[in-house]
C-alpha cells in the first residue's frame, strides 16, 4: 500500500511567484502536482479551462460553496476562488504530494481544517518588487494593482502564522529551499 501523500500549502501575495514556483517543482518530481483551483476570474491568455483553473461562473461557484465542494474558498478581489475537496483528496490517498497554490485567506482557512498540511509562504524581497513583478504581468490596471499591493501589506503580516517562510529574491533558490523543505517532510514519515 503507498503512503499517502503529503498536502503543501503555496501562499503569499499576488504577483510574489507563486504559480512560476510551482511550475519549477512539479517538473522536478513525478510524484507532485498543482491542485486546480476554481474562480470566477476572467481567464487571462495564458489559462486553460481545466488546466490553469476551473472557470466558473458566479452562480456556479456559489452552488459548489452551497453543496460543500470545496477545502477552501475565499473573495479576493472582487472574484471567488476556491479549491475542490474531491480532486485534492483523490490524489493524496493516491500517495501523490499535492500544492495547493493559493491567496493568504484561503491558506489560512485549510490550515485551520487540515492541520496535517505544511504551509509554506512565500515573500517578495521587498515591495518596490513587488510592484515590478506585478506592473509586468501587464494584466492588472494600475488601480487593480494599488489594490493588490495595499492586500499584500495584510497578507504579509499573517506570515508569522506559516510553516515555513521563503523569499522569492532568487526563483532558482526559493525553488531549492522549498525542495529542502519538501525532502525534510518526506524524511519525517
Amino acid at each position: 500500500m503507498k503512503n499517502k501523500g503529503t498536502l503543501y500549502i503555496l501562499s503569499g501575495p499576488s504577483g510574489v511567484g507563486k504559480g512560476t514556483i510551482c511550475k519549477q517543482l512539479v517538473k522536478k518530481r513525478d510524484d507532485l502536482s498543482v491542485s486546480v483551483s476554481a474562480t470566477t476570474r476572467a481567464p487571462r491568455q495564458e489559462d486553460t479551462d481545466g488546466v490553469t483553473y476551473f472557470f466558473k461562473t458566479k452562480d456556479e461557484f456559489e452552488k459548489m460553496i452551497k453543496d460543500d465542494k470545496f477545502l477552501e474558498w475565499a473573495v479576493y478581489n472582487g472574484n471567488y476562488y476556491g479549491t475542490p475537496v474531491d480532486a485534492v483528496n483523490k490524489k493524496l490517498d493516491m500517495g501523490e504530494d499535492v500544492i495547493l497554490e493559493i491567496e493568504v485567506q484561503g491558506a489560512l482557512k485549510v490550515m485551520e481544517k487540515r492541520p496535517d498540511a505544511v504551509s509554506i509562504f512565500i515573500a517578495p524581497p521587498d515591495e518596490e518588487t513587488l510592484f515590478v513583478r506585478l506592473k509586468n504581468r501587464g494584466s492588472e490596471t494600475e488601480e487593480q494593482i494599488k489594490n493588490r499591493l495595499n492586500a499584500a501589506k495584510d497578507e504579509l503580516s499573517k506570515k508569522g502564522k506559516y510553516d515555513f517562510v521563503v523569499i522569492n529574491d532568487d526563483l532558482s533558490v526559493a525553488v531549492c529551499e522549498i525542495e529542502n523543505i519538501m525532502k525534510n517532510q518526506k524524511e519525517k514519515m
